[in-house]
């Protein structure tokens, strides 16, 4: 189970290692190979003396025009002790593998994606003896993906996307988008982007409106993540709780909700019905399509 925004941030692509391969061609802009295939390897750098190194993500990557390394970091905050850090990586794994590594950084904060993007330069100025310099994935790079038919067309791109831009203006419409586009792919595979998704999402806001998007469709009920939710449930009720789901899906999509409609929420009882006008919600243009059947 992914505990923090820091693990997923890098466990994405774990799941899906093209999707690396992807931002650094789409987003970076890197003429990076195609890779033939892309396979994990041991993320622990440890040597015998006592001092513990480890990368969050390594994968390596066979491509026509040889074999890559590829770090993956997730960075939250400015930390200066990643200049000695992330060199001793790179100079390891190389010596290591005889193969060439690539440092990728990801970061929801653009203080951080400014600060982890400058070189890093050892040695004497004009004469370094060695420079990294990192690629770096963020909010100001990584593409906002608010459209549902975008979505469909690259899931986990849209998962980069909702995890990336959590905390912004956007952050409604892709979530929307992506609840969405859940849909077309295979349930496990989905229930592991959702557990992704909810581990990055430091709105508090965000993050209900995201467990009640999937609570609608029913994706996020797959994970020992629900169990806090569905205590809850218990403890409220289980018809009461759904219903102030429907009224939140509704107020967090800025859609109206006029006191009838309200009140004829919060009086039903009814789980099954109750289920029906969540779904509903999620695609609502208004609050009177709740009951557009009945």
């Amino acid at each position: 189970m992914v505990g923090s925004s820091h693990e997923a941030l890098h466990r994405i692509f774990q799941k899906d290692p093209t999707l690396l391969t992807k931002a650094l061609q789409k987003v970076l802009h890197v003429p990076f190979p195609e890779p033939r295939e892309i396979a994990a390897l041991n993320i622990d750098l440890t040597e015998i003396e006592p001092v513990e190194r480890r990368v969050d993500t390594l994968l390596r990557a066979e491509t026509d025009e040889g074999r890559y390394l590829l770090v993956v970091e997730s960075q939250g905050k400015v930390d200066e002790r990643k200049r000695g850090s992330w060199p001793y990586y790179l100079s390891y794994l190389y010596e290591k593998y005889r193969c060439e590594p690539v440092l990728i950084v990801i970061t929801q904060s653009s203080t951080t994606a400014r600060w982890a993007s400058r070189p890093i330069r050892l040695g004497f100025p004009g004469w370094e003896s060695l420079t990294v310099r990192p690629l770096v994935l963020g909010p100001d790079n990584v593409p906002v993906i608010a459209d549902e038919r975008q979505a469909e067309k690259d899931v986990p791109l849209a998962v980069l996307s909702a995890m990336t831009h959590g905390r912004g203006p956007q952050a409604a419409a892709i979530l929307e988008s992506l609840a969405a586009a859940l849909r077309t792919i295979d349930p496990d595979s989905a229930a592991v982007f959702v557990q992704f998704v909810d581990s990055c999402l430091a709105d508090a806001q965000a993050k209900q409106m995201w467990r009640d998007l999937m609570t609608a469709i029913q994706y996020f009920w797959r994970h020992p993540l629900a169990e806090q939710v569905r205590e809850e449930g218990r403890e409220q009720g289980r018809a009461e709780a759904k219903a102030e789901m429907v009224l939140r899906i509704l107020d967090w999509r800025e859609i109206p909700v006029p006191d009838s409609v309200r009140e004829r929420v919060m009086a039903c009882t009814d789980l099954d019905q109750l289920e029906t006008w969540a779904q509903r919600a999620v695609h609502a243009a208004d609050a009177a399509e709740l009951f557009r059947t009945e």
